[in-house]
């Protein structure tokens, strides 16, 4: 033997060998990249989109034609939103404060063009359900099982209860129309339209009644849609 000492490696074998912790779901939060992916990568979106572009290009070449609105109704009902505020496009007060209020509401206004998209992407994907579940009965579930569909839900109940009280109630009920028109915009428009030879009836609560249940169908509408977007916002993508 030589003079060298040799060395033994002992190699212990596990018959039980270690399984992999299951790994944890991810947190469900707001992922801009997933709401710029759901608004350009469906047919419905991004013909939207091209209907918001032809809009804005209407309101460049004719600002003073009725279809100057076309984009402001096409990205309603969060368009309306800054309606609150006492500030907005037509901000009087000078040049910077003409050009800073518009490129505010230029940006707005393209933020609702993209959540209006991703929401019709949302609605575009087939939901996730069980085989036993009714595909009527899951679409309308979206209007009430999350929280952003039920504030919204919360928001046109209240513009729309303000309006009947002043209709029904008040002596003088005003402009009390407008705020339900413009929560439930924009298919409210048309219910404002329906209603209106409605006035001219016999029935002088026949015009509320059919303005009425047209607000709360155009709500119904854009609670679904709203819903239906929280929850592919909120849902943990899945690889298929």
């Amino acid at each position: 033997m030589s003079g060298r000492a040799r060395r033994t490696t002992l190699v212990i074998t596990n018959p039980h060998p270690l399984q992999e912790e299951p790994s944890m779901p991810t947190s469900d939060r707001f992922r801009p990249r997933r709401l710029v992916a759901l608004a350009t990568d469906s047919l419905p979106a991004r013909a939207y989109l091209g209907l918001v572009a032809v809009g804005v290009a209407v309101l460049f070449l004719a600002p003073d034609s009725p279809y100057a609105m076309a984009p402001a109704l096409l990205t309603a009902p969060l368009s309306f939103l800054p309606v609150v505020l006492p500030f907005g496009a037509g901000t009087v007060g000078g040049g910077a404060a003409e050009a800073g209020a518009a490129v505010l509401w230029g940006g707005w206004l393209l933020l609702c063009a993209l959540v209006n998209a991703a929401a019709f992407g949302a609605l575009a994907r087939r939901p996730d359900r069980t085989p036993s579940a009714r595909p009527r009965r899951t679409l309308l579930a979206a209007a009430v099982d999350n929280w952003p569909a039920r504030v919204y839900v919360a928001v046109v109940a209240a513009a729309l209860g303000t309006f009947l009280y002043a209709v029904l109630l008040s002596p003088d009920p005003g402009f009390a129309g407008i705020w339900p028109l413009l929560a439930a915009a924009p298919l409210s428009f048309l219910a404002a339209a329906a209603s209106a030879p409605a006035e001219y009836h016999s029935l002088p609560w026949l015009g509320t009644l059919v303005f009425s249940a047209g607000v709360v169908l155009a709500a119904l509408v854009n609670a679904v849609l709203i819903g239906r977007l929280a929850r592919r916002i909120g849902s943990t993508p899945t690889r298929g």
